[in-house]
């Protein structure tokens, strides 16, 4: 024979409930946090590939030129993809006079660094 007790209603205490909604919550959180990280490396990928472009584009100038490029610095603005960039150029002379380096640096709006890259012009 059984000593019969009266089983108490099954349910979850409100300890428990609020234990649960807080790891719920937590979870909720990081996800959101990684959400927020690859949104901003998409972005980041999406100005540098755009950057990139505004530099190769001053390379080309430099190289389709018919003259060596002077030594100095230049600045413009260069758009892409309804994107504007501040770019610089700038020109240094070598230790050989037929060679001219280049180096150009891409900003965004709020001048930002976001590129650097640099190339060897040389005479034609």
């Amino acid at each position: 024979m059984t000593t019969g007790r009266r089983s108490a209603c099954s349910g979850f205490t409100l300890i428990e409930v609020l234990i649960a909604l807080g790891i719920v919550a937590l979870a909720l959180a990081a996800g959101s946090q990684a959400t927020m990280s690859l949104t901003r490396n998409a972005q980041r990928q999406s100005d540098l590939l755009l950057a990139d472009l505004c530099a190769e584009n001053e390379f080309a100038k430099a190289r389709l030129a018919r003259q060596m490029p002077a030594v100095g610095d230049s600045g413009s603005i260069c758009v892409q993809a309804g994107v504007s960039f501040n770019v610089t150029t700038s020109t240094i002379a070598t230790l050989n006079p037929n060679f001219r380096r280049v180096d150009v640096q891409v900003r965004d709006e709020a001048n930002a660094p976001v590129l650097r890259i640099s190339t060897v012009v040389g005479r034609f």
